[in-house]
């Protein structure tokens, strides 16, 4: 799992430990030394940590003017043991929301697993947002969706369907938010 480095083609347009307003603003990271773990496997070392022993993250892109942010996850998501949509949600989101980001696009294809618990967070997260805010999951793997909508997670944040069709990679963050975003309007009916 070490070799799986988070996104860094658009590191010449953003890195969270350089913005004043990120969560992870001033962070510094080993080239050579892994000292976070998934599964015992240690993961690599340009990963944030957001509290969660278990669920690690990089901000890829944060656009302040058009509030969205787009994260990029590893690891086993578990709010059953771990409560890790509380630290997420008050270790990054929270920050974020403050900063006025309010659409946010999770990529989710190295996510694991996923254990659910009570959907308070994300419900607070979802009321959050304001009228135009949305939440959608990218390339998160059939079993995990499948746990989050008999959780019924899936009500507040957008899964499946086309959204596992974008190819992420070959856009720019500003490309990838507008095919999203024409995603969501098209889900909504606007």
């Amino acid at each position: 799992m070490i070799s799986l480095e988070p996104f860094y083609n658009w590191r010449s347009l953003y890195v969270a430990s350089e913005d004043p307003r990120s969560p992870f603003y001033g962070n510094e990271y080993s080239e050579f030394y892994a000292s976070n773990t998934v599964y015992d496997y240690f993961i690599h070392p340009q990963w944030d940590e957001l509290g969660s022993p278990t669920l690690y993250l990089k901000v890829l892109f944060s656009d302040y003017n058009l509030g969205y942010s787009i994260i990029e996850l590893i690891g086993e998501w578990n709010d059953a043991i771990g409560n890790d949509i509380m630290y997420f949600y008050q270790n990054v989101i929270e920050l974020q929301l403050g900063e006025g980001i309010n659409k946010f696009i999770l990529i989710g294809e190295n996510v694991l697993n996923y254990h659910s618990d009570i959907s308070d967070y994300y419900e607070e997260w979802f009321d959050n947002l304001g009228e135009d805010g949305w939440i959608v999951g990218l390339n998160f793997r059939d079993h995990i969706i499948k746990e989050f909508i008999e959780a019924g997670i899936d009500y507040y944040v957008a899964f499946g369907g086309s959204f596992d069709e974008t190819e992420w990679r070959n856009l720019f963050p500003d490309q990838l938010f507008e095919v999203i975003k024409l995603q969501m309007g098209k889900r909504l009916g606007s």
